[in-house]
């Protein structure tokens, strides 16, 4: 085919095939915007946000961690003024999640450790307050039996024996441990009794994670992320490569120059079991070499690198697809082909790179229906120097990169991580919330565009598929400059309104109560499988109000290694109440309910319809 004939979209597939062969010189920085070392300082003659008036957004974020009891929890992730390994650098997830069914979500901070400088009896644990349904946490880790000290990276929430409570699985930089929920306010690692421990010569670098019943058999299965195939032994160390510089500064090496990692799917067997099937399903198949290769010029890139996770059904199809935020090579979408196997389809799809064709350092990933059409849009954060992602989903198999049109191309200057599509304003339309936060502290010695620490951005939907920024005016707790990582969102405090907790490197975390200033009506709605998993992951719900149609799913894992809320939200504007809720349960059943009450949570028990109600509000 002559090359006047490749369209553009046809082009961008192949080179998506192709694993985004790319110059090895492309990756000195400020040679051009390609991978994660390409960084541009002429990016920084981009307006920067907040220098013209913005339009004031109608919800205010407030940090309450301190008087909420979680101030005292700090995060402790490698080096604080240099860190020498990639390891140092990616940070933890955090979830918000109700382990003990009392209707109030409780938060659980993943932590992380140290290479040197602090004993074996002081070592940093992951952490899990309990709400006290008055809007203070009490720290319950060692009673709970989640004390546990190493490279925590991730969490993903879900109940993987249908007991009726909510398991919980946290990723390492050495292992997995799913801890059982064993319904009394106590959870027993069992993961070797699940056919869960990692043996191998070198450390498996598992990242996010999420709950899925991908073969529909009613038991939840587990996708797992792998980032690097590291070992601080064989790694350079700082300076002493082109991958080990940045900006003339000596920094810790990768990911670009180590083998990429191989993500992982369990299947559940129903006994309470897993079996690895990442090999049969298709999530293992590698693109291209198996290491990182360097012919003539060209440096073709191994393995996923893969951070954020989510599970979703992207073609409506009833099936629960994968989608995975890649570091500097093509994210991938894994298309569920309802046998038991999954088809890696990114770059045919157009979800894999940007609108040039080119990987970015995929960090993580929101999913939800931005412009209200009915189809389940993605918004993914990456490096500094790059834009965004708002990959709108066409309804015919495609993606289309919106970042520009929608507003979302300006802020290119931040290093993203957490991100969140959600109704802040409770007006019918999601809005985004992107954590912010560089990987080297040394950028804080140059001369640079770039600070370690950074503020958040909040992005109100003006719907037309426009968003606009409003951080300057969404509260002291969002433009504060922290180094953040895992990003969770729920309504802690029961008033209506989504709340967000964020995870900062080597701080204290952020626990940003939204202080919702509009009138505006919600609808809350809590889904309980019976046929399907009783977590319903994957449980799809409609709203109606009017002519307006709102949709979301019940997920699993997403954000940055994060875990959010399991109850749905619906803002619904001036509406008084919900014309219509539909439900399509993971298995098929699609049950319907009219004229419901705004303002409360409804409870849905699959094939039992409404069992409960809970008015809740402003307090």
């Amino acid at each position: 085919m002559a090359l006047a004939q490749v369209s553009r979209r046809d082009f961008l597939r192949q080179l998506g095939r192709w694993g985004s062969v790319v110059p090895a010189s492309a990756l000195v920085p400020g040679l051009g915007e390609t991978l994660r070392l390409q960084r541009s300082p002429a990016s920084s003659t981009i307006k920067k946000p907040g220098t013209s008036p913005e339009p004031a957004a109608s919800f205010y974020f407030t940090d309450v961690a301190a008087q909420a009891g979680v101030g005292n929890a700090t995060n402790v992730f490698g080096g604080v003024a240099h860190k020498r390994y990639l390891l140092e650098e990616i940070g933890c997830g955090i979830a918000l999640f109700d382990y003990d069914n009392d209707g109030w979500l409780d938060l659980f901070l993943v932590n992380g450790t140290r290479f040197e400088g602090i004993s074996p009896e002081h070592q940093p644990s992951n952490s899990l307050f309990r709400n006290n349904r008055d809007g203070s946490f009490t720290d319950v880790t060692e009673k709970a039996g989640l004390l546990r000290s190493g490279w925590g990276q991730g969490c993903c929430v879900g109940d993987y024996d249908n007991d009726g409570y909510d398991d919980l699985l946290v990723t390492y930089w050495g292992g997995i441990v799913l801890y059982h929920n064993n319904g009394d306010g106590t959870f027993t690692d069992v993961t070797q009794r699940a056919g869960l421990l990692q043996r191998g010569l070198t450390p498996r670098w598992n990242t996010g994670c999420c709950f899925v019943d991908y073969d529909r058999d009613g038991h939840l299965d587990l996708f797992v992320a792998n980032y690097v195939n590291f070992d601080p032994k064989g790694v350079p160390q700082p300076g002493e490569s082109q991958y080990c510089r940045y900006y003339g500064l000596s920094v810790g090496c990768g990911p670009q120059g180590l083998s990429g990692g191989t993500n992982i799917l369990y299947h559940n067997r129903g006994d309470g079991t897993f079996e690895d099937v990442s090999e049969r399903s298709g999530v293992a198949v590698p693109r291209g070499p198996t290491v990182p290769t360097v012919v003539g010029d060209q440096w073709i890139p191994a393995g996923s690198y893969g951070l954020g996770v989510c599970s979703a059904d992207f073609d409506n199809d009833g099936w629960p697809d994968i989608y995975v935020a890649c570091d500097s090579v093509p994210s991938r979408y894994y298309h569920n082909s309802q046998d038991g196997t999954f088809t890696e389809i990114g770059a045919d799809a157009g979800c894999a790179l940007n609108e040039n064709g080119m990987p970015q350092g995929g960090m993580g990933v929101g999913v939800g229906d931005y412009d209200c059409d009915g189809w389940l849009d993605i918004v993914k954060t990456n490096y500094s120097d790059q834009t965004a992602n708002l990959y709108h989903n066409n309804g015919d198999g495609t993606f289309y990169d919106a970042v520009f049109q929608s507003g979302l191309g300006t802020n290119t200057k931040y290093l993203g991580w957490g991100v969140g599509l959600f109704d802040f304003d409770n007006d019918g339309w999601a809005d985004i919330f992107m954590s912010n936060g560089h990987v080297f502290p040394e950028v804080d010695t140059g001369r640079l565009h770039v600070t370690f620490k950074e503020r958040k951005i909040v992005y109100k939907n003006l719907g037309a598929g426009r968003f606009v920024d409003v951080t300057a005016s969404a509260g002291l707790a969002v433009t504060q400059p922290h180094s953040s990582r895992g990003t969770a969102f729920g309504d802690f405090d029961n008033d209506g309104d989504v709340d967000v907790a964020v995870i900062n490197m080597n701080e204290p975390p952020s626990l940003l109560r939204n202080d919702c200033r509009s009138k505006n009506n919600w609808l809350k709605v809590k889904c309980i499988g019976t046929k399907s998993n009783r977590s319903a992951i994957s449980a799809r719900v409609r709203v109606v109000t009017g002519r307006h149609s709102q949709m979301n799913e019940v997920m699993s894992g997403s954000s940055y290694l994060s875990q959010n809320d399991l109850r749905l939200h619906f803002g619904l504007g001036p509406a008084r109440h919900a014309d219509l809720v539909e439900v399509r349960w993971p298995l098929g059943l699609v049950e319907s309910f009219k004229s419901i009450d705004v303002n409360q949570l409804i409870v849905l028990q699959e094939g039992h319809g409404i069992i409960r109600t809970e008015k809740f509000g402003k307090r």
